[in-house]
């Protein structure tokens, strides 16, 4: 009996959804074709260099994209038109990034445009990055019609929006639910089969492909809301001399009640981006949003909050000195490697613009800043201030011999915005003051 040829998928955009969705493709036992048009990132990528943290099974994700590129079931493409022909199944991941306070389509509707014209008949399209309402009818049904191709007829076209969390993507492919949008129903089942050759939790489905899109935008809206309810309980509860995480911690005992925990911010592409997707939604059906406006504003000023409470402890120490800050972490999130949009970055901004002398570290983040560091010890060297802004296994390892806060400043303050130390009564002995958010 003759063996049924592979699935073949292409995947538009190598990104922190792309990538690992292409790997999670291959793993399945499809062939892949991986279309990144950064020359810089696509090179990396041909020799199994990849700077994201996912891992599977323990497996890092740089060993799985190796062993993927060996096989030769999985190949690079500079071009999303030939990644489209070479396939039966093409997936968009191609991200939307921010200008000023504007969203630029531009790439993601070049590449839907560059798809929908290489997609021959009976190709499937599924757009798979987080769009703002209307973007699927306008940018890729708009196409379609303007090449005389009926979806549902001569092609297939989809949106199903990506759910996962940055460290747990390739679990997260397989297990979370997902959601699936189509104007036909044709289009609907055809794509259903393509997502469950990864997916093995639930489909739910829509013809309402606005609905699909907005439930996307709305679960990281709710998210950005939820973490400022958190922000603004911290800052109450400092003020009482109330341990924030332990009513927190009393809270969650209601089955009803998931309180998030505060932080040093809101970061990443996702959340603080949101409001920018759902915005001109409810402007266009004259829908006022106050509440989520005034959750955006809550967690916009949290660097500032961190940076000034830090800023006021190292001039009270050491009066008429440069205010020196270390700086623990610069990922948008814990153990991530994404420094995009970050408020630890944002801190280290504040506090220069200040006047502060400020030394950062992140082993895991691989851009480079001038006040940047590999080595903890040069940034704690007689620093007034370590600010705990995002965890990494490596300072975490570090930090777990007390010994090496010694070398601060005496009484300088330890700033902890991740519940890092939760046992922190040794700190006193040290000298040190510590501030817990």
């Amino acid at each position: 009996m003759s063996q049924a040829a592979p699935l073949k998928v292409a995947v538009v955009g190598l990104g922190f959804v792309g990538l690992p969705l292409s790997l999670a493709y291959w793993q399945s036992g499809a062939e892949v074709f991986g279309a990144e048009i950064d020359p810089n990132l696509r090179h990396e990528l041909s020799q199994g260099i990849t700077h994201h943290l996912e891992s599977d099974a323990g497996k890092p994700i740089s060993a799985i994209l190796r062993d993927a590129l060996e096989s030769g079931r999985y190949h690079l493409l500079a071009d999303a038109a030939e990644a489209t022909k070479s396939s039966e199944a093409t997936i968009v991941t191609v991200g939307i990034p921010h200008r000023g306070d504007s969203l630029d389509l531009s790439a993601l509707q070049g590449a839907l445009r560059q798809v929908a014209q290489a997609a021959g008949r009976g190709h499937l399209i599924l757009l798979r990055s987080t769009v703002p309402p209307g973007t699927t009818r306008r940018d890729l049904l708009g196409v379609l019609e303007d090449l005389g191709k009926r979806p549902g007829v001569d092609v297939y076209a989809a949106y199903c929006p990506e759910r996962i969390a940055e460290g747990r993507a390739f679990h997260e492919f397989r297990a979370m639910p997902v959601i699936l949008g189509a104007f036909d129903e044709a289009s609907l089942e055809r794509a259903r089969a393509v997502v469950s050759f990864v997916t093995q939790a639930g489909i739910a489905t829509t013809e309402s492909v606005e609905a699909a899109e907005l439930s996307k935008v709305i679960e990281n809206v709710q998210r950005d809301v939820n973490i400022a309810i958190a922000q603004e309980l911290a800052r109450a509860c400092e003020a009482a001399g109330v341990d924030v995480f332990e009513v927190i911690r009393l809270a969650n005992t209601h089955e009803r009640v998931h309180l998030l925990e505060p932080g040093p911010g809101v970061g990443g592409f996702c959340l603080p981006l949101a409001l920018s997707y759902f915005l001109p939604f409810a402007e266009a059906h004259r829908i006022e949003t106050p509440t989520l406006l005034a959750a955006r504003r809550t967690n916009a000023a949290v660097p500032k909050v961190l940076a000034e409470r830090v800023l006021a402890h190292a001039r009270a120490l050491a009066p008429g000195e440069t205010p020196r800050v270390a700086v623990f972490g610069l990922a948008m999130k814990d153990y991530s490697n994404d420094a995009r949009l970050s408020p630890p970055l944002e801190v280290c901004q504040l506090l220069i613009e200040a006047g502060a002398e400020v030394r950062a570290v992140d082993p895991a983040v691989p851009q480079t800043f001038p006040f940047k560091g590999d080595d903890p010890q040069w940034a704690v060297e007689g620093a007034h201030a370590l600010m705990l802004l995002s965890r990494q296994h490596e300072l975490e390892a570090w930090l777990s011999d007390p010994a090496h806060l010694l070398a601060l400043h005496r009484g300088a303050l330890i700033a902890d915005a991740r519940n890092w130390l939760r046992n922190a009564a040794d700190l006193q002995e040290l000298g040190l003051a510590y501030w817990r958010i």
